[in-house]
């Protein structure tokens, strides 16, 4: 029997092939430029959809929504009108940007905005942020090196999603450059600490979600309704000064080695969006607690990537990742977060931790790829890391591919500066 292939929806504005951003996708983001101040867009091919100029020409009249969340600095009113609404506005710009419909075509000068002639800002009020620790390879990996094989998950790990509640006011978005932080550290054979800066700087290439409903302080999420309380996902990068972090995280945990920055790409490609990619997450052994179990696919095939830049040198890959490696899901993270009557709030993000992958191409930070300062990391120039120098960029990207369906994130780019 002939089989055909279903073409995918055209749109009248022009997206590059392989963008991140097709008709299919349209992520939100907070941009402004010369002549706007800050508002809420939406990325189609190379171009921002200003959600402020459709509103304001009655192509929202039907929603019978507040429009005014569009002129917003954030996008925290626009995710409170709830999911119901969100799903209603994307629909109603699938229709307006459709090459079949000329309705918002014509005003095609007052709607568009370059991207090139835009700035990203952080595109949600962040009040509070966790940060899970996820991926069993990774967990694996770094209790491999610091103690044994044997030993290299804690009794709890495979019992419940481990995380810590991380710093929201150092989180920052993609192009914000960032400082080699200060702390003190203990030299190998020291018997005292000194104080300077970080001599084993890292990034952890991670994904994070924003909350997209608010709890009541004692109310619990169940894990059957936890994606009612999910908008969207952005890549996270999660900053990390290893050598501090290893003196001082023993007994509360992580602290000045981590809460200095984490930076975060500006679009946010909605659940729906990334529904085409549903996948099973990994099996897990043993079985999870009761409130913890959930039926359905799990987690999203999402590829993902690390780049170093050296200061005037090209780009060199050293990380290719999946989402799909994450152990725990977002759902059982959520869950577990509110088990205990935590409530959250709209604009609140939880990262994934690490997304390592099995294979040494895919460990997803330097103290990985180094195995702790072990082994040379060559990059296309010439040059080798162990861990980040000063004057290095970091790019992570990630994206979704279905056939010739392509749903991205597009990228956050930070470069690490010298400590002040």
């Amino acid at each position: 029997m002939k089989t055909t292939t279903q073409k995918l929806q055209d749109s009248w504005v022009h997206v590059p092939e392989n963008s991140d951003f097709p008709i299919q996708n349209l992520p939100y983001g907070i941009f402004q430029t010369e002549k706007r101040g800050a508002s809420v867009g939406v990325a189609i091919g190379e171009q921002i959809l200003v959600l402020e100029e459709v509103a304001r020409l009655g192509f929202f009249d039907d929603l019978n929504i507040d429009t005014s969340v569009f002129s917003s600095s954030s996008l925290n009113n626009f995710i409170s009108l709830g999911k119901k609404n969100w799903t209603a506005v994307r629909q109603k710009l699938t229709e307006l940007l459709d090459s079949e419909n000329d309705a918002l075509q014509s005003f095609k000068t007052d709607v568009l905005v370059e991207m090139a002639d835009a700035e990203m800002l952080l595109p949600v009020e962040i009040g509070d942020y966790t940060d899970f620790y996820s991926s069993i390879e990774h967990a694996t990996n770094v209790g491999t090196m610091f103690r044994g094989a044997d030993n290299a998950l804690m009794p709890n790990w495979k019992h419940l999603p481990v995380g810590y509640h991380g710093r929201a006011s150092s989180i920052v978005v993609s192009g914000t450059d960032i400082h080699r932080p200060k702390g003190q550290t203990l030299a190998a054979e020291a018997d005292t600490p000194e104080f300077g800066p970080s001599k084993r700087m890292d990034f952890e290439l991670e994904m994070a979600f924003i909350i997209g409903k608010n709890t009541e302080l004692g109310e619990t999420v169940s894990t059957e309704n936890a994606e009612d309380h999910i908008f969207g996902m952005v890549v996270f990068n999660d900053w990390s000064a290893r050598d501090i972090q290893k003196w001082e995280y023993v007994p509360l945990g992580p602290f000045l080695g981590k809460n200095f920055a984490s930076s975060i790409s500006p679009w946010i490609v909605t659940m729906d969006a990334l529904e085409p990619f549903r996948v099973e997450s990994p099996t897990q052994d043993p079985k999870p607690l009761p409130y913890l179990q959930y039926e359905g696919n799990k987690s999203y095939d999402i590829n993902l990537s690390v780049a170093i830049a050296p200061e005037n040198s090209e780009e060199t890959v050293v990380c290719n990742s999946n989402f799909k490696y994450m152990y725990w899901t977002m759902a059982q993270q959520l869950t577990h977060h509110t088990v205990n009557g935590c409530n959250i709030r709209v604009g609140d993000m939880m990262a994934s931790g690490t997304l390592s992958g099995s294979t040494p191409d895919s460990f997803a930070s330097m103290l990985e790829l180094s195995w702790a300062g072990q082994k040379e990391v060559p990059l296309s120039n010439g040059e080798t890391r162990k861990f980040l120098r000063d004057g290095d960029t970091v790019v992570m990207s990630a994206h979704c591919q279905k056939g010739d369906l392509r749903v991205g994130f597009g990228e956050v780019r930070s470069k690490l500066l010298p400590s002040r």
